[in-house]
């Protein structure tokens, strides 16, 4: 079976990183983590990105880890592994530009812990969506408690993961776990289109401090760092000047 891969394609200000697997299930393995902080560090010093969709091609968006890689894996080797996939999906978590997961299948384990490092998870409604891994005798690795329990509460989160239940988008949407519910992946695509239009009327570098703000709690230093920031200036000037502003072109 051939190895998944993550390819990225750039146009304009829309990056886009695409999971492949030929003849198989997306799945991560090492490899495949070491390649996502690869991408991340590419759209990072790519020259005006705005947005970044990670998706995927096949019958699922990434339907975990690979449980062949984990098999072989002592208590070190598991923290080693962990701290990899830490490293990555911070990665794209820290991205200035706006980040959206694209979900047109199934996200567990794993897949819904990269998914949920990104600012908005947009799903359709038959996807599944889970953190399986107690059933495993394991639990996630890369961050997936602290970012599940943060987008749906402790209470909502600890039922999820105890059970080992994957759930279907339309609830996942209506737990606020998903942003962006779809019908299907013509409808998926075009409501995120929706969104980018709608989040292009802010500044990308304001947008940058807004993420850092959250991650840091300090609003005052990326208040101050706008100052610092021809968008500032040109985002006050034309609000007096009754205008839009150069982004929005």
């Amino acid at each position: 079976m051939s190895e998944t891969t993550l390819d990225l394609t750039i146009n304009k200000d829309v990056a886009e990183a695409t999971f492949k697997t030929d003849g198989g299930l997306n799945v991560l393995s090492s490899s495949v983590i070491d390649r996502i902080a690869e991408v991340a560090q590419e759209v990072k010093s790519a020259p005006k990105v705005r947005y970044f969709i990670l998706g995927a091609e096949g019958k699922v968006f990434v339907a975990g880890a690979n449980i062949k890689e984990l098999s072989s894996l002592d208590a070190a080797g598991a923290a080693e592994l962990s701290n990899r996939g830490n490293k990555a999906f911070d990665a794209i978590a820290d991205l200035p530009c706006i980040t959206i997961a694209r979900l047109h299948g199934a996200a567990l384990g794993g897949g819904l812990e990269v998914a949920m490092a990104c600012d908005f998870l947009a799903a359709v409604a038959s996807a599944k969506l889970g953190l399986p891994e107690s059933s495993l005798g394991l639990v996630p690795g890369w961050k997936g408690i602290q970012r599940l329990s943060a987008r749906i509460g402790v209470h909502h989160a600890k039922r999820l993961m105890f059970s080992a239940d994957a759930i279907e988008g339309t609830d996942a949407h209506q737990s606020g776990l998903v942003d962006i519910l779809a019908s299907d992946e013509g409808d998926l695509d075009t409501k995120i289109e929706e969104l980018m239009r709608r989040c292009r009327r802010g500044s990308p570098h304001a947008i940058s401090q807004i993420k850092q703000a959250i991650k840091t709690n300090d609003e005052t230093r990326a208040f101050a760092a706008c100052f610092d920031h021809a968008e500032s200036t040109e985002g006050i000037s034309a609000f007096l000047e009754r205008r839009s502003t150069n982004w929005m072109e």
